[in-house]
């Protein structure tokens, strides 16, 4: 009984961080909602995209109405370029031009006569597709190794025995960010590592510092303080994967027109 309520802890503790991670992302969809003639329409406006034009679509926004998006690259000092929306199979629908990869473009858009995200623009990033039988098996492997490394919290605290857990962990752990993870971010913009000492992407850095983390609590296993160095592992990671996924990841430069992983 007390093991299926563990695995339950951890579980319910792997999805909650999974939905933060994707609610928080600077690459996920921004939520909008438009106001119009006493009406809310909620939209979700892009800030990913892949190596071609980027659609906007405002959904549900009646056809009886005028919209404008506003763009310019980023980080530049460019005017910005403003592109009617065009009513497409009953929706209002705005392209971004395709950027190089890691390449950017800021925007806000106007509907009727009001302006949303324009004090805080947009920020789309451009990429390469990921294909899913690598991009799936990476998440898998990287919330594998959260629901682990919670698991294996809950055994230490109950002082019950989780050496064969704390390994599991730290091997799903350096598998989905090692391995698999690498392989994703070289499939999408080129470089296969962008932390440290490289660079200072974000994601690979905390991957590096909770890894790092586990391998001394992997080496101190015969110490009698292990637990300790454990339970700091644990919530070690658990706090950095609270950090938003994707933050200071490579951005390509459009002065020198090649891609820079230093933020």
């Amino acid at each position: 009984m007390k093991k299926f309520v563990y695995w339950l802890f951890a579980v319910v503790i792997t999805l909650v961080l999974s939905v933060y991670q994707r609610m928080t992302g600077p690459t996920n969809p921004k939520r909008v909602t438009i106001e119009l003639n006493g009406e809310s329409y909620k939209q979700r406006l892009p800030r990913s995209g892949v190596q071609s034009n980027e659609i906007v679509v405002l959904k549900g926004v009646p056809s009886h109405t005028t919209a404008q998006i506003h763009y310019r690259r980023y980080p530049t000092t460019d005017d910005y370029t403003t592109v009617d929306f065009n009513w497409h199979e009953d929706q209002w629908q705005a392209v971004l031009p395709v950027q190089p990869v890691a390449g950017k473009l800021q925007y806000y858009i106007t509907v009727g006569d009001k302006d949303y995200c324009a004090d805080e623009p947009l920020i789309i990033r451009f990429r390469n597709d990921v294909p899913a039988s690598i991009l799936v098996p990476h998440i898998l492997f990287m919330f594998a190794a959260m629901l682990f490394a919670v698991y294996t919290l809950m055994l230490v605290i109950s002082r019950k025995e989780y050496r064969r857990w704390l390994k599991i962990t730290v091997v799903t752990l350096f598998i989905g960010g090692f391995v698999l993870g690498p392989l994703v971010q070289h499939v999408a913009f080129g470089p296969w590592w962008t932390g440290f000492p490289f660079g200072t992407d974000l994601t690979d850095n905390k991957t590096l510092i909770s890894f790092l983390v586990f391998l001394v609590a992997l080496a101190t296993l015969k110490w009698k303080y292990n637990k300790w160095v454990v339970a700091f592992a644990v919530l070690l990671m658990i706090a950095i994967f609270t950090i938003p996924h994707s933050s200071y990841g490579s951005e390509y430069d459009y002065t020198t027109q090649q891609l820079s992983t230093e933020q």
